[in-house]
């Protein structure tokens, strides 16, 4: 390996550990504004290398276990239990946790993301606008492969943890999708599979 490489290996892994850092104090969990704040405060460049989102989520793991060995865990049961709630009275359309909160990497300020599959997004509107559940939309865009969909995504407030909410065609339940053409597909858990999470998380404290 030469110097350069050995030069910019070493600013890879500095980056990553300051994004870890940053993603766990701060509450950001948008990979890509980690690596460009914790890029900013080394006074590196994109010409050195930015790390893979996996090298960040190996530092935050390590960060979380060391620096929030107690709190972290509480607040991850926290969100799972309430996302579950969410699920329950979403489950008509077909509701899968995904994100931050399912990998166990949620900061204090994390979203608990939803995957919706109603028959129209106009369904899920109806729904929040009958409860008198206040909410805000946008267009966004997720990956199938290298194709992407538009999807509708809606942002509210349940029990005072941030919920966004994605609205897919009913089609792409079986697809593996992705949050960027480059990225990994996101994992995801279906009402059963988070209600056994949390429930295997209240046996254990």
């Amino acid at each position: 390996m030469t110097r350069k490489q050995n030069r910019q290996t070493g600013v890879r892994a500095r980056i990553a550990a300051a994004a870890a850092r940053i993603m766990a104090e701060d509450g950001i969990d948008d990979f890509a504004l980690a690596k460009r704040k914790a890029a900013r405060q080394l006074g590196a460049s994109s010409r050195d290398g930015l790390p893979a989102n996996e090298e960040i989520e190996e530092h935050l793991r390590a960060y979380l276990a060391l620096y929030q060995a107690e709190e972290h865990p509480e607040r991850i049961a926290e969100l799972r239990a309430k996302a579950l709630e969410v699920m329950l009275a979403l489950e008509h359309f077909s509701p899968y946790l995904t994100g931050p909160v399912l990998e166990g990497l949620a900061g204090p300020y994390a979203a608990i993301e939803l995957q919706l599959f109603p028959e129209s997004a106009k369904d899920v509107e109806i729904f929040l606008l009958d409860r008198n559940i206040p909410f805000d939309t946008r267009e966004g865009r997720r990956y199938s492969g290298d194709r992407a969909r538009a999807v509708s995504v809606f942002m509210l407030e349940w029990q005072g943890a941030p919920v966004r909410l994605t609205v897919f065609d009913p089609r792409d339940e079986r697809v593996a999708l992705k949050t960027s053409a480059a990225g990994k597909v996101a994992g995801r858990a279906g009402v059963a599979e988070l209600d056994a999470l949390v429930r295997n998380a209240g046996r254990s404290t």
